[in-house]
């Protein structure tokens, strides 16, 4: 065995720069894997945080009647006494923050511009405006007790050539059917660093949005946000009451999972697809490593090395191309991951037309261990595979043929 491996590692020795090139074709295939899985697992993993801590929470308590695709204000779509409500939820163990939110549609409008929002209202010392109070980057956070103060996204406040301070107008439905009209003043600009949220997204107090709307003392929602994601199912079980629906994370984010498991399924085809390439390349170097030692093959033959061991000994230095290739891809693309880890990919999914998921302005890669160990394994069999076509000629090789064969 000892002297297959070191006639294996010698034959690649040979002709050094081809077999540098075909480990390092393995090598770049399976880096550039590594990168694409890490990206689409902190991708996937960053738009399912933000849109829990921005937009749905771990779970939302609503009434029956509520549809969220209407942003209905009828008073019997909202929650009565919802401050009540919010403090029995809190009071469950699991539950790190619960709050009551509400929704209406709106417009914006300046000297001369206009943009539709959406407006909603919070309590602005709750734990779940967190992300809010400390994105503010111009002005200062809302109060309670605000009446003429709006809070809006950076993205919103370029597009409109808005500072804090500035004078707008907002227009909300209310419960009547009615559009309520007021003058803000602008208290402050935020950034959650998601356009797709800051660019239509305008914050008032709980207690103004619901003077403004008509709801009075009725919110669309609860807004709750768990310690542990593991422990929703077991709260959901905790808050089922007549006339409440209770809703999780995944059935407030059902496009986004459908898009992950969409391409976790398309991407296993992806890897294979580049594997392949580059597995032509391994295929070539062993044939042709195949036809340049045809009289060397004849020899070993004709001094008793059966077919078996030629097989073997091909399938050898296969071997040996895969495991540079994965030393040096693991190098390179562990190389990539760390620093887009670290430093993320700017990206902009506005030119991408895609709505109704939250991505954040940079994509931080997360490679995870699974990934790793099956793409390194993946990498590894493929390589394997390459070798098996070239390994079987060699060994099916005639001892006389290949004696004859020129040089």
């Amino acid at each position: 065995m000892i002297q297959m491996l070191k006639l294996a590692f010698r034959n690649l020795g040979r002709n050094r720069r081809r077999t540098f090139f075909s480990a390092l074709a393995m090598g770049l295939a399976l880096a550039l894997l590594l990168f694409m899985a890490a990206f689409i697992q902190g991708e996937v993993g960053s738009a399912v945080e933000a849109s829990i801590q921005l937009q749905s929470g771990h779970l939302q308590v609503r009434t029956a009647s509520y549809d969220e695709a209407k942003t209905s204000l009828k008073w019997e779509d909202l929650i009565e006494s919802p401050e009540q409500v919010a403090g029995q939820i809190a009071s469950i163990g699991p539950v790190a923050a619960a709050t009551p939110r509400l929704y209406a549609s709106g417009f914006l409008t300046t000297r001369n511009e206009s943009a539709g929002v959406r407006v909603v209202g919070i309590d602005p010392t709750s734990d779940a405006s967190a992300p809010f109070r400390m994105g503010v980057l111009d002005g200062a956070f809302l109060a309670p007790d605000d009446r003429e103060g709006v809070l809006i996204g950076a993205p919103l406040a370029n597009r409109l050539d808005l500072s804090a301070g500035d004078s707008v107008s907002l227009s909300v439905n209310t419960s009547d059917g009615d559009v309520a009209e007021q003058a803000f003043t602008i208290r402050g600009i935020y950034s959650t660093k998601t356009s797709s949220f800051d660019s239509v997204t305008v914050f008032l107090p709980l207690a103004k949005a619901q003077v403004l709307t008509g709801a009075q003392d009725r919110a669309s929602t609860i807004f709750v946000l768990l310690k542990d994601t593991a422990q929703t199912e077991a709260v959901v079980a905790s808050l089922q009451a007549p006339g409440f629906q209770v809703l999780t994370w995944r059935d407030l984010n059902k496009l986004l999972i459908q898009t992950e498991e969409l391409a976790s399924s398309y991407m296993a085809y992806f890897y294979l697809i580049v594997l392949a390439i580059a597995a032509t390349v391994i295929v070539n170097t062993q044939i042709m490593s195949v036809y340049e030692r045809t009289r060397e093959i004849g020899i070993l033959s004709a001094l008793g090395m059966r077919g078996r061991r030629l097989l073997a000994l091909f399938l050898t230095e296969s071997g040996f191309l895969a495991l540079a290739g994965i030393l040096l891809g693991l190098v390179v693309g562990g190389a990539f991951v760390a620093y887009f880890t670290r430093y993320g990919v700017p990206i902009d999914v506005s030119q991408f037309g895609v709505t109704g998921m939250l991505f954040s302005d940079r994509i931080y890669t997360e490679l995870t261990a699974k990934d790793a160990i099956q793409l390194t394994v993946m990498t590894l069999i493929v390589t394997l595979l390459a070798g098996v076509y070239p390994a079987v000629l060699a060994a099916r090789m005639e001892p006389v043929a290949a004696l004859r064969a020129e040089k």
